[in-house]
């Protein structure tokens, strides 16, 4: 299952009251586990940064200026997205600054079959919270050291590491030696490397005495006993 980490800064809190959107990251997960492809994108609002969002982002006019508007990257965000699930904490804020963005654009909204809202799922495994990505960051013992403001790259970067705790996936990652199964990706599909076998069998670690007992057991059951089987096959 292919899914996309998701978040976004804007320019304040409403986007039907004139904020936009200034800047998307984005970070692709394969089966719950990081493929290495990112999206991330600063955008232009047309307006001007108000000081209540600059002190949450630090992203100023200086920084934006030159920067494209949403319609020139809006092909790019969408090739990107493609038909993913996005993972998205405190799902509503962000689809809405994107769905307005892709209205202005003539573009279909995303809809709410698509999106796993990860503050909803913390919420459920975590009732008591608190619940925001640094507490539950520091619940997971992820390194958010970097994280002085928000930015959406690096915060979906950390969801991205949260949500895989959230779902209890990152063992699936785990390489407990040699080389990881999962060694690169081709045309979006995944390449796997081929199974490995051991050069000699382990040992046995029963006795002889254990294997004399045993063999008497099956003798006992008759002609029938699924045992003989095993014994046949080995």
């Amino acid at each position: 299952m292919r899914e996309i980490v998701l978040d976004t800064e804007t320019t304040g809190l409403d986007p039907k009251g004139g904020d936009r959107l200034v800047e998307i990251g984005g970070v692709e997960l394969l089966n719950g586990i990081p493929t290495g492809r990112i999206y991330h994108q600063y955008v232009n609002p047309d307006r001007t940064m108000p000081m209540e969002a600059f002190r949450v982002h630090g992203i100023s006019d200086e920084m934006l200026r030159d920067k494209p508007r949403f319609p020139e990257v809006a092909a790019a965000f969408t090739a990107f997205v493609e038909d993913a699930i996005l993972v998205i904490h405190n799902a509503d804020f962000d689809i809405g600054f994107l769905n307005m963005e892709l209205g202005r654009c003539g573009l279909p909204p995303i809809g709410p079959e698509r999106v796993i809202d990860s503050l909803k799922l913390a919420r459920r495994k975590h009732p008591a919270g608190p619940n925001s990505l640094d507490a539950l960051c520091a619940r997971y013992r992820i390194d958010n050291s970097t994280r002085t403001k928000h930015g959406a790259l690096l915060d979906a970067e950390l969801l991205a590491e949260v949500y895989m705790e959230l779902i209890g996936g990152r063992q699936a990652a785990l390489i407990l030696g040699g080389e990881p199964e999962m060694v690169g990706l081709v045309s979006g599909s995944v390449k796997r490397g081929p199974a490995r076998q051991r050069p000699v069998p382990l040992p046995s670690r029963l006795t002889e005495a254990e294997v004399a007992a045993h063999r008497a057991f099956v003798a006992g059951l008759g002609d029938a006993a699924v045992w003989l089987v095993y014994e046949k096959a080995g």
